[in-house]
């Protein structure tokens, strides 16, 4: 599945906020669910979002964490 297949970003749909594809429930409120509570509650609460989109877009983020280097200082001093 491709990301442009998961996620939608259309200025006419929340001003350009990344969204999950066909629904208005913007990816981030994914990640502040997963912060306070389980995925399985996004989905309840987020009916219109699938679980193979969601499940998808946590496997990006992963991906992502591993392949990018993160900047934990600050170097600009």
């Amino acid at each position: 599945m491709l990301l442009k297949e998961i996620i939608n970003i259309d200025n006419e749909v929340l001003n350009g906020t990344p969204v999950f594809k066909n629904t208005r429930v913007a990816v981030q409120t994914l990640f502040d669910y997963l912060e306070e509570s389980s995925l399985e509650e996004f989905l309840e609460g987020f009916p219109s979002v699938t679980r193979e989109q969601a499940e998808k877009v946590i496997e990006i983020a992963g991906k992502l964490i591993h392949s990018t280097p993160l900047e934990y200082e600050d170097t600009s001093r």
